[in-house]
């Protein structure tokens, strides 16, 4: 009788299916994107306007829509291995009015913002209004657009003042892992004016998630919410300063120590459900 032999697959074999997996996974998370910005913005919005006439509940009901969608998308992203959330002091969060400073190295950041901030609002690129596969959601959830001249700060007042989370990426732009860019001041400014809290946010996305090309890192991105950082009667430029240096030390101890653990399929969604 012939003895049954077993041929390992070549080494090679296994990472280079890995690879052409996460190729083909990180293609078909950015098409579900966009094709789902484009639905938002052609079906429901519209149909929203056409149902509820009060423009700031309108609003209001549509961050909870986009909230509840982009948590959705993570879950798909994790369960397909493309990412995986890691959250420290998610806790910090879980009021309302708060300035959130977050570094912005990719594109993925907005979206898992987004996914964990509930009542946000955000100051995002004029160009995104102009985009068909964002214009939708950006004018449903009536965010704040950075191009809207001397009314940028009053608009920015009046969503703190209605209870809004507003997120504001202080480098202006997304900023390549391992590059620093200084930070505008106008957060600061703003903090300093209404007395609010600012919540400093940093993480590793990229690491992962770089600023170009298609295919990305496996790994756990790690998101550390920092401790709450006072504004008022202090000097903007010294608010500014504290939220800088904490969150360039924190990436730098982020990108120091790379996450030793894989992405599991329920990651991202237990990170956001705690």
């Amino acid at each position: 009788m012939r003895e049954a032999t077993m041929t390992a697959a070549p080494a090679g074999s296994s990472s280079l299916a890995n690879r052409w997996w996460r190729v083909g996974a990180t293609g078909f998370s950015f098409a579900l994107f966009g094709i789902g910005g484009l639905l938002l913005g052609v079906v429901v919005f519209p149909l929203l306007l056409a149902v509820l006439r009060h423009h700031q509940r309108r609003s209001a009901l549509a961050r909870r829509i986009i909230h509840h969608l982009f948590r959705a998308f993570v879950g798909v992203m994790c369960a397909l291995r493309v990412c995986s959330l890691e959250v420290r002091g998610r806790e910090r969060l879980e009021r309302r009015g708060l300035l959130i400073l977050a570094n912005h190295p990719s594109l993925i950041d907005v979206v898992f913002l987004m996914a964990l901030v509930r009542h946000a609002d955000c100051v995002v690129k004029g160009a995104l209004v102009r985009n068909p596969f964002t214009r939708g959601p950006v004018r449903a959830a009536g965010w704040v657009c950075n191009d809207s001249g001397p009314g940028l700060i009053d608009d920015c007042v009046a969503s703190l003042r209605a209870g809004n989370n507003l997120i504001i990426f202080p480098e202006g732009t997304r900023t390549p892992a391992g590059q620093t860019r200084k930070y505008g001041v106008s957060g600061a400014l703003l903090a300093s004016e209404t007395g609010c809290l600012i919540v400093p946010v940093a993480h590793d996305a990229g690491s992962y998630w770089p600023r170009r090309g298609l295919l990305k890192q496996p790994g756990v991105i790690r998101v550390v919410i920092g401790p709450p950082i006072p504004a008022r009667d202090r000097n903007p430029r010294e608010i500014n300063r504290d939220a800088q240096t904490w969150i360039e030390s924190t990436v730098n101890q982020l990108t120091a120590r790379p996450s030793s653990r894989s992405a599991t399929p329920h990651d991202a969604v237990d990170q956001l459900d705690h």
